[in-house]
Order: C-alpha cells, then structure tokens, then sequence
C-alpha cells in the first residue's frame, strides 16, 4: 500500500514547475502500478500547448474555468469544475486558464517523473526499468 499526502510531495523532485503550471506527481512509474497520477494547477491568464504523442491522460478539473481547444479538429470545449477529458488519440490541445485550474490527472503508461515537454509539449516514453534499475 502506498499512502502520500501533497504536502509531503510538495518541494521534492515530485513537484515539478513550469511557466504558468505547477504538477505534483502523486504516483510515478517506479510505483510500479501501471499509471501515474498528478495534481497540476495551471495559472490564471496562461495558455499551454501539449502534445502527448506516447501517453494517454484523462484530465478531471476540481477547480477554476478554462478552455480546451482540440488542435486537430478545431473544437473549443468549456471546462469547469467536474469537467473531464480524456486524450485517448493523442490529440494535439491547448489549455487556456480563465481562472487558476486544479487537475487530477492520470497517465498511462506512467510517466518516470525525469519527462521534461519539448517544444511541441511533447512527453518522451522513458521507460519504467530506467528509473527502478530493473
């Protein structure tokens, strides 16, 4: 059984910053689940583009307003609290923060925590056996 609280993540290499977006990386690949589980908060005013091209995330908004713009289709969706998304295409989006936004999101196959987005908010697959040694 694994139990963690946010504040304990919160100032260690779990707790991962960006322009504009903060994630706290609850449950990693090396947890060895099969998943990962984040909590990120996009600030006020920012627009982020992210393209997962090796990672499915579903997306659950707890908190603030927003849009999700679909890049591939040109669809613009309202988000609000209770809002989810699920990328299962890897469709290329846009988040655009009307308030600040607090997330809960999951991604499969796990993300190692060591994923820095590149220039098209592209996550590298880094394999879990990388981070536990195995």
């Amino acid at each position: 059984m694994i139990v963690r609280t946010t504040a304990e993540i919160t100032g260690t290499d779990r707790d991962v910053a960006g322009p504009g977006w903060r994630s706290k990386r609850i449950v990693l690949g090396g947890d060895l689940v099969g998943f990962s589980f984040h909590e990120t908060t996009i600030d006020e005013g920012t627009v982020h583009e992210f393209h997962y091209q090796n990672h499915v995330e579903a997306v659950w908004l707890v908190e603030g307003e927003g849009t999700l713009l679909d890049r591939e289709t040109g669809v613009e969706y309202p988000l609000g609290p209770g809002s989810m998304y699920l990328l299962n295409g890897h469709e290329r989006h846009r988040l655009s923060a009307r308030t600040r936004m607090r997330m809960l999101c999951v991604f499969n196959p796990p993300v190692t925590g060591r994923e820095v987005h590149d220039e098209n908010g592209v996550y590298p697959l880094l394999r879990v056996e990388e981070e536990v040694g195995a």
